[in-house]
């Protein structure tokens, strides 16, 4: 649970946004994407989306709606890197789900990505693993994206290199 001074003063940051998107097009997509990321571990939290529908008077059941639409909101704590592997058919078809086994062995998640479906967070929240359907890069298969990088015509050892970059000094769980 959040302390009250963390969330309150989230809640003011919160309020910024809003009035910053006041009357703009694309106003809820806005202030739900900064929202976002005001929070450090980068999802939209129960009390952010409660304090958006009352300050906005959108009702919270559209705000539900957008944030399951869209795969770039978070309803979950993320980590702190991200790793999203393509599952799209060129990316299919040159390897990507050997790489989510990769993933899974280099991080020390093969149970988790087995267990958890589209999404999950690594016990020590360093990481958050998940696939995408397509990042419209088919001509660079196989596609993943780490902390927002896509990096294209991944290889086992590619991506054991990148990991491994980010991930030194991390303790296993």
């Amino acid at each position: 649970m959040e302390s009250t001074q963390a969330l309150s003063r989230e809640l003011q940051e919160i309020d910024s946004v809003i009035t910053k998107y006041k009357g703009k097009h694309g106003e809820l997509l806005g202030i739900l994407e900064e929202t976002q990321l005001l929070n450090e571990k980068k999802y939209l939290s129960e009390d952010a989306l409660n304090h958006v529908a009352l300050k906005t008077g959108v009702p919270l059941s559209r705000i539900y709606n957008v944030v399951t639409f869209y795969s770039f909101f978070n309803l979950k704590p993320q980590g702190k890197h991200t790793v999203i592997v393509c599952r799209g058919t060129a990316c299919h078809t040159k390897g990507s789900k050997s790489l989510l086994g990769d993933v899974g062995l280099i991080l020390d998640c093969s149970k988790q990505l087995e267990e958890e479906a589209g999404s999950f967070t690594t016990p020590d929240s360093q990481f958050t693993v998940s696939t995408v359907a397509c990042f419209g890069q088919c001509a660079l298969a196989p596609v993943v994206a780490i902390d927002g990088i896509i990096h294209s015509n991944v290889t086992t050892t590619k991506l054991q290199k990148l990991l491994n970059k980010i991930s030194k000094g991390r303790k296993k769980s």
